[in-house]
């Protein structure tokens, strides 16, 4: 049955171009083994409500309240047609369409204001080798960021010694400009057993971006994760991390290191050999939902009784899957994704990524629509200043809900 539902599901899968590309040199992955109110007087007279100014327009402080509740921030690049960034671009020179319908810019930084930004180090699997690259292209990215940008470094940490202990995810440094302390967080990082992925994802959003935005740092926000994106071991799942993540109104960019064929090769080796891989339990699981939902898990549980045409299969699904979440992740928040043929290829992806950080723009507008109704709105931004002005940005949002 386990056979049969494999060879359906290859019928379905399509490789894309991106995964047709492999590259020459990988960096290895080490998989995780196997009361009622009381009543009330009438109430005293109150003085009337004093009056503010948001978004341009005078509003009662009860007003703001609702409207804050309403704010939307919306990360831009904008490009010319050979895609060079165009900087020094004002408010005016925007509009921005929710659902169709025109909003009123109320906050708006420029590329020089400063970002702040979550640098996650996926150190699975490496080598000594493998993390002194890991720990260079950090360094630079570090460098290359502007004074006043502030970065936290998190990455994986297995703590217990033996082969059955897996990564947690460890923060290495809280959100800082201090360019001494990132260098010394950066040279503590070390490799790990297991890629609690999802879990990181979820951390950034409840730790490191745990406190509101500074009005300075509203809607400049990011994610950077050097990683393939393949978890193996986390207790959250990409629906949580996603979710988590979008809260807190984070970019996400992420540099992808390929290593799907150097694992590959590892998990056609018998299982009693040296160095071979296996995939874990919550892989097992993650790949049965994808290619037969309705299947049995007993159809699943055991790695080592697959035959190497189903781990082949199993790993392939896996890495499309990670690269499908990662494309929906920056794809969503107005982020982007760089590939990275390996290590030494990270340093300028890194490079990349600063530069589209340091030519963002942040917009803000309140939302026409007020109702909490938790539908999805559909923004779109354009340069009507600018013929032929290229736009990333943030494709939409979810309403709060009442």
């Amino acid at each position: 049955m386990f056979a049969l539902a494999v060879a359906a599901a290859l019928l379905t899968l399509v490789n894309t171009p991106a995964q047709e590309e492999q590259a020459q040199h990988q960096r290895p992955r080490r998989v995780a083994p196997t009361p009622t109110p009381a009543p009330q007087s009438a109430p005293a007279k109150q003085p009337a409500p004093q009056r503010t100014v948001a978004g341009g327009e005078e509003v009662d402080e009860d007003d703001v309240v609702r409207i804050e509740t309403q704010l939307v921030s919306v990360p831009a690049v904008v490009t010319d047609r050979a895609g060079r960034p165009l900087t020094g671009l004002k408010a005016a020179d925007f509009q921005v369409f929710e659902d169709g319908r025109p909003q009123k810019i109320a906050n708006f930084s420029t590329t020089e204001a400063p970002f702040e930004v979550a640098l996650l180090l996926d150190t699975s699997g490496s080598t000594r080798e493998d993390v002194g690259l890991i720990r260079a292209a950090a360094r630079a990215f570090v460098d290359a960021l502007r004074p006043g940008d502030r970065v936290a470094i998190l990455s994986f940490n297995t703590k217990k010694e033996g082969s059955d202990a897996l990564a947690a995810v460890e923060l290495k440094a809280p959100l800082t400009d201090d360019r001494d302390l990132l260098q010394d967080a950066v040279e503590s990082v070390g490799a790990s057993n297991g890629t609690p992925f999802y879990d990181s994802l979820v951390k950034v959003a409840a730790d490191v971006f745990r406190e509101r935005p500074t009005e300075q740092t509203r809607g400049r926000r990011a994610l950077v994760a050097l990683t393939d994106g393949v978890d193996s071991t986390s207790e959250s799942s990409f629906e949580e991390a996603r979710e988590k993540l979008k809260g807190a109104g984070v970019v996400s960019y992420f540099v992808l290191v390929n290593t799907e064929d150097y694992v590959e090769d590892r998990l056609m080796q018998d299982c009693e050999d040296d160095g071979a891989l296996r995939l874990s339990s919550t892989q097992l699981r993650r790949y049965q939902r994808v290619i037969a939902p309705g299947a049995s898990a007993e159809d699943f549980s055991n790695f080592c009784r697959m035959g190497q045409f189903e781990r082949m299969h199993a790993s392939r699904t896996l890495y499309q899957l990670a690269r499908s979440e990662m494309a929906s992740l920056a794809r969503e928040s107005g982020g982007k994704t760089f590939p990275a043929a390996d290590l030494r290829d990270a340093r300028r992806a890194f490079r990349q990524v600063a530069e589209d950080i340091g030519t963002q723009y942040s917009i803000g507008y309140y939302s026409t629509n007020t109702a909490r109704d938790g539908t999805f709105r559909k923004i779109s931004v354009q340069v009507r200043t600018v013929k032929d002005a290229q736009v990333r940005a943030r494709e939409g949002y979810q309403a709060p809900r009442s």
